[in-house]
């Protein structure tokens, strides 16, 4: 028995049988496209649709919105760790830790806005 055989027999919840125009989809990765595993799926009653990796890196670049933004956390987690007094949390307080982020962010979001010429601040 294969993993993917373990796994599909493992489904727990038994749902009602889907109409005919519905039935059961089973979406994966090009680790399944051989012939093997489309038999197992296949043999359970699933339509299988599995991509290449070619065909997902393609839709990737296509369309930005599915792209990863996990470098957007890890500017925002480096702005936040210059200042050290949030870097070691000294605080014992949780609403004194919570208004010092808040301050923080606010510093780090007015040194982000451009100041313009010729405007008097204050």
């Amino acid at each position: 028995m294969t993993q993917l055989e373990a796994v599909l027999e493992a489904i727990q919840v038994k749902r009602p049988a889907p109409p005919k125009r519905r039935s059961k989809h089973l979406c994966a990765d090009a680790g399944y496209r051989g012939a093997p595993a489309m038999k197992t799926i296949l043999d359970h009653g699933y339509i299988p649709h599995v991509k290449g990796r070619r065909q997902e890196a393609g839709e990737l670049k296509r369309d930005p919105a599915k792209r990863a933004r996990r470098w957007i956390v890890e500017v925002a987690h480096s702005w936040f760790n210059r200042f050290r007094k949030l870097l070691v949390r000294y605080e014992k307080l949780e609403r004194s830790f919570v208004a010092l982020n808040h301050l923080a962010a606010a510093i780090i979001a007015f040194r982000k806005v451009p100041l313009k010429v010729n405007i008097i601040y204050g």
